[in-house]
C-alpha cells in the first residue's frame, strides 16, 4: 500500500511564498507521475499542477500558472510545489496524488492520495 504524505502548509499573508513537499511510503515516488490538487470549503477539488515521471513535462491550472512551480528531486524521492505570490483565493487543503502512467488534470486518474495539508492566505 502506497501512502503519500504532504507537508509544508501553513498560514501566510497575501504575497508570501510557501513550498509544499510530497513524499511516499511503501513505494518510491519516483515510480509515479504526481499531481497536486486543492479543495476549498464549498468548492470542488481543483487541479493545481502535475509533473511527469522524469520531471521533463509539467502542467498547471490556469489559476496558478506563473505563480506556482512543480518540481521533483528523484534522488530525494520528493515532489515539491513552490507557491509564490499567494492570494487569499489560494486558501485550501492541498493534496498530492500519484498516477501510474502520465500526469493528468483529471483527479479520477490518480490512484493514491495524501491526507492533505492546509494552506491559509490572509489578506
Amino acid at each position: 500500500q502506497v501512502q503519500l504524505i504532504e507537508s509544508g502548509g501553513g498560514t501566510v499573508q497575501a504575497g508570501d511564498s510557501l513550498r509544499l513537499t510530497c513524499t511516499a511510503s511503501g513505494q518510491y515516488i519516483t515510480s509515479y507521475a504526481v499531481g497536486w490538487f486543492r479543495e476549498a470549503p464549498g468548492k470542488e477539488r481543483e487541479f493545481v499542477a502535475a509533473i511527469a515521471l522524469s520531471g521533463g513535462n509539467t502542467y498547471y491550472g490556469n489559476a496558478v500558472k506563473g505563480r506556482f512551480t512543480i518540481s521533483r528531486n528523484n534522488a530525494k524521492d520528493t515532489v515539491y510545489l513552490q507557491m509564490n505570490n499567494l492570494k487569499p483565493e489560494d486558501t485550501a487543503v492541498y493534496y498530492c496524488a500519484s498516477e501510474d502512467m502520465s500526469p493528468a488534470i483529471d483527479a479520477s486518474r490518480y490512484r493514491y492520495w495524501g491526507q492533505g495539508t492546509q494552506v491559509t492566505v490572509s489578506s
